[in-house]
């Protein structure tokens, strides 16, 4: 199997990193970390110390000295569990999970996983299955259903609903087939544009990333997971979201950290006007909403190129942008369910049924994917021109660690526990919630701090501006 420096240097290489670079990168730590028969700690070491990475280069190229970078396996994978791991004035994240989510058998004897922790999609699992949202009514109507039928009537009321399918059942799918040909990130070209110069760097922009402007569209982990990653090392991070959103308070606070938090009602031309304002003086907008949610308003990755020539624009699905289910929505455990993941785990636990992750890792990884793309892209921006579209998936990802390979007896390994997260890795800061104490970054830069500078918020708190460049 590929060691932890291999796969980072395929994810450098291939993004177009100087190779020279990876000699500055030192990856500590032995894996397994967590229970699992997949490389989940490798998983989150290489993608935050591939995010790392690029923010070196961008503070080299920016005109600062060289540094080191350094990634600890046992904390990056703890940080791939920062959600669990989160204290809000002491106090422990309430159940992660709506009352009917989860797993159930359907009567043609298959296994299917229900979204439920938004309110509309919980809805539409009920309106499909004519029954009251309780756990035990909605198992009895799906024996009366087979799997992928409700999968299909689900997806098409606009809920979020996956079958659980073997590797090779996935395999044999033509979205499997699809994401087969296109690479980990994508970064293309989509407009002319002269390079954008780098903010000019006050005395105290010690941040590789420090006067750079980033609108963060998304919500629950990969994509806020992506913009807390670029707050982490410097830059300006303006989470955009709606009064009217549900959201998930715990994952909220743990994905705010660094930023700051505003609402723009985009259903409205009054808000719609005030998104173009702001991203007129953007540098990175990243968004992780509905496939073709944000273009139906006007703000596809080619209006944002016309509005802001130079743009480097973020888009994360979960299932891919090619193939037959690129317009289809999904949640990490739900790509889990349908690509392999938990029937492998399964398999390999000895049990009947799905077994999950020990993380959410297709979130947490392609949040740093995300980061690094955007990145990269920036990078581009600045010596060659142009405005750019970097793509990634939960689905690309998971295809990724499948091909990382399998740990025999990995499923064995002692868990981490919150003692030990809270004794290594931990910091306070206070925040508009209450006292947090949250898992501190992973990727240790060795002349430019990695901090939040800017306390965890609850939404809506800030003025939909940018705050002046110091």
């Amino acid at each position: 199997m590929l060691s932890s420096a291999d796969i980072l240097e395929d994810i450098w290489i291939s993004a177009g990193g100087d190779a020279a670079a990876l000699g500055h990168v030192r990856l500590t730590g032995e894996e397994p970390q967590i229970p699992s028969s997949f490389r989940v700690a490798v998983a989150g070491q290489t993608t935050i110390a591939a995010a790392g990475l690029a923010a070196a280069e961008i503070w080299r190229m920016r005109g600062g000295e060289v540094q080191d970078v350094s990634v600890d396996m046992r904390h990056a994978v703890a940080e791939c569990r920062s959600e669990r791991y989160l204290r809000l004035d002491d106090k422990p994240p309430p159940p992660a999970w709506d009352a009917i989510a989860g797993v159930y058998r359907t009567g043609d004897n298959r296994f299917v996983r229900c979204h439920t922790n938004f309110p509309h999609h919980r809805d539409a699992v009920c309106k499909v299955l004519a029954c009251e949202p309780e756990r035990e009514k909605v198992q009895t109507v799906l024996m009366q259903w087979k799997g992928e039928d409700f999968e299909t009537a689900a997806y098409a009321a606009g809920g979020v609903v996956a079958l659980m399918r073997s590797y090779d059942e996935w395999s044999a799918l033509p979205q499997a087939r699809a994401l087969a040909q296109l690479p980990l990130i994508s970064i293309e070209k989509i407009g002319e544009a002269p390079p954008k110069p780098w903010p000019q760097r006050s005395s105290n922009s010690d941040r590789p990333l420090a006067g750079l402007r980033v609108l963060d569209l998304s919500r629950v982990i990969a994509g806020p997971v992506a913009g807390r990653t670029l707050a982490a090392h410097g830059a300006d991070v303006l989470l955009v979201s709606g009064p009217e959103l549900p959201a998930i308070d715990w994952l909220t606070i743990d994905t705010g950290r660094g930023k700051l938090t505003t609402f723009i009602e985009l259903k409205s031309e009054t808000g719609r006007a005030q998104l173009r304002e702001i991203l007129k003086d953007a540098d990175i907008f990243s968004q992780g909403y509905r496939p073709r949610a944000l273009a139906a308003l006007g703000f596809s990755p080619e209006d944002a190129a016309k509005i802001n020539p130079g743009i480097v624009y973020v888009t994360l699905s979960a299932y891919g942008h090619a193939g037959p289910w690129a317009e289809r929505r999904g949640f990490d455990s739900l790509v889990q369910t349908t690509t392999g993941f938990n029937h492998a785990e399964g398999q390999a636990a000895g049990i009947d049924g799905p077994k999950e992750l020990p993380a959410q890792m297709l979130d947490h990884a392609t949040g740093y994917l995300m980061a690094f793309g955007a990145m990269m892209a920036k990078a581009r921006q600045a010596r060659e021109g142009g405005s750019w579209h970097v793509r990634v998936s939960l689905a690309q990802t998971g295809r990724w660690l499948w091909n990382l390979g399998r740990l025999d007896g990995g499923l064995d390994t002692p868990d981490l526990t919150g003692e030990a997260v809270h004794t290594a890795f931990m910091e306070s800061m206070p925040s508009g919630f209450g006292m947090l104490k949250a898992v501190r970054h992973s990727a240790l830069l060795s002349t430019t701090p990695v901090q939040w500078s800017r306390p965890a918020m609850p939404l809506g708190s800030h003025p939909a501006q940018w705050p002046v460049r110091s």
